[in-house]
């Protein structure tokens, strides 16, 4: 595979957030991941999580996100990087009132099964179904915190 055009790679959307696997863990012998996300404007990607096998490296292509790593708040713009290591809390968003676009390194690969998994549980509209949503961030060894939601949303004005 010597290029991936642009429209290329598996989708696994969520209402909020659009992920494109640009690569699979099985095309790098594990190694990582890349995940292209399309964040809606001031939509909320992720609430506080904390991932207990994987980093995630996140590049900023267009708009501005914004992120909570630990106890630091950022505001990433096109080119930056945003470094969020395994074992400590983070959030995202767009910070922007047009769609951000985020290339996600994952290392070790795998985790982006999780996307693949959680889309058809998320609907556009309705309530998911939360005992599926937490069995399947258990077997990617995921903490999630439902309860950080509404402040995040307040706190940085997104919607969720």
């Amino acid at each position: 595979m010597p290029s991936i055009a642009s429209g290329e790679g598996e989708r696994a959307d969520f209402p909020a957030l659009g992920n494109r696997i640009v690569l699979r863990s099985e095309e790098t012998a594990g190694r990582f991941a890349l995940v292209e996300h399309t964040i809606a404007p001031r939509a909320l990607a992720a609430p506080l999580h904390t991932h207990r096998n994987e980093d995630e490296y996140s590049f900023v292509l267009s708009g501005r996100m914004g992120a909570i790593v630990g106890e630091e708040v950022v505001e990433a713009c096109a080119g930056d990087l945003v470094v969020k290591p395994r074992g400590v809390p983070h959030a995202f968003w767009s910070a922007a009132d047009e769609e951000t676009r985020v290339l996600e390194l994952i290392s070790p690969g795998g985790f982006e099964q999780y996307f693949v998994d959680l889309a058809p549980l998320l609907p556009a509209d309705g309530e998911p179904d939360f005992e599926a949503l937490g069995a399947v961030r258990a077997r990617y060894e995921l903490d999630m915190d439902p309860s950080s939601i509404a402040t995040l949303s307040k706190r940085f004005g997104l919607r969720a």
